[in-house]
């Protein structure tokens, strides 16, 4: 069934005039009456008698009218639904405890106005991200990627903010005491982070993490998620993990785990968002510009050489990526 025609029919309707319904629906009065008379034949019956005044509903009009009104408001929440500043806001995390949730909700909290819709993607490869961006599926990921050569030219890649990475021990561990430690502290100890999932961006990083701190990253065994693992950071006196600064976990009070952070440098992992390159959803600018409020990392801070510095509105792709590993 044509929509529009039973638009045409629910303006007519209610205005009592084709004339009418054509003016606001931007059509010919022509183009308003053909559609009615398709939809009666589509339907078999007259919808409408034609009186010097305008038109009226048959007995069947009247019946069908509730149902058009029905038909054409499910029509419009659909698109609205979809369509790019009219719909929610969708931004894809990698997950509902991650910094960027996390931050996320705290802008929320603050512009509770804001109609935000949180997903994720449960996909590791980042490009399929970028895919989803490209498809309209979601409006922005934060998502890397390492590399720049791989990011199509309608899909930019833009600085959101750097986690700050903390150690995370149990009681008995040789470290737990600390207040805070170097990289160079982390030396031949275990850190355990399971299942880190191949093409992933953090599978990138901690590759370069490891060559360039001479680090034991030990991604042995599937992730039973992260109950799991903290259940065997409690009991364990030679495991730790790396954790976001601004990650979520929570944890029994008996487990007694530290969360350490670590300095000079400071081990920052990127956190990027894909958008589309034009027309990007007018809602990320203010959530872009919360992001600029956050406080920096303690200097000097080490990144992966992938991570960018581009800003929403740059006029150049960050392709080169050309940055330092550690800043100073």
């Amino acid at each position: 069934m044509d929509t529009e025609a039973v638009r045409s029919f629910v303006r007519a309707a209610e205005l009592g005039q084709l004339r009418h319904a054509a003016d606001e629906l931007g059509v010919t009065q022509q183009a308003v009456s053909k559609r009615i008379a398709a939809l009666e034949r589509e339907l078999d019956v007259r919808l409408f008698t034609r009186t010097a005044r305008g038109v009226e509903l048959t007995l069947d009009g009247q019946a069908f009218l509730p149902h058009a009104r029905h038909v054409i408001s499910g029509v419009d929440r659909a698109v609205t639904a979809i369509r790019p500043g009219s719909r929610a806001l969708r931004i894809d995390v990698l997950g509902l405890r991650s910094a960027q949730a996390v931050v996320l909700h705290d802008y929320w909290r603050s512009h509770p106005e804001t109609d935000l819709d949180v997903v994720t993607l449960r996909v590791n490869d980042p490009l399929l991200a970028v895919a989803a961006v490209r498809a309209g599926d979601i409006d922005a990921s934060f998502r890397s990627v390492p590399d720049p050569a791989a990011l199509p030219s309608d899909v930019q890649m833009i600085h959101a903010f750097h986690s700050p990475l903390e150690l995370l021990v149990g009681p008995r561990h040789p470290l737990a005491a600390a207040r805070t430690l170097t990289p160079a502290q982390l030396l031949r100890h275990r850190i355990w982070v399971p299942g880190i999932a191949p093409r992933s961006e953090w599978a990138d990083f901690y590759d370069r993490l490891a060559a360039d701190f001479d680090l034991h990253v030990d991604a042995a065994g599937p992730n039973f998620g992260n109950e799991v693992l903290l259940d065997v950071l409690a009991d364990s006196d030679d495991v730790a993990t790396l954790v976001g600064s601004r990650d979520r976990y929570i944890w029994p009070t008996n487990h007694d785990l530290r969360r350490i952070p670590i300095a000079n440098p400071t081990l920052a992992y990127p956190l990027s968002l894909l958008l589309p390159r034009t027309n990007p959803h007018p809602g990320l600018r203010a959530i872009i510009n919360h992001f600029a409020g956050l406080a920096p990392p303690p200097e000097p801070i080490w990144l992966p050489s992938w991570a960018t510095t581009s800003r929403l509105g740059d006029g150049n792709r960050d392709d080169d990526g050309d940055i330092e590993r550690t800043r100073r």
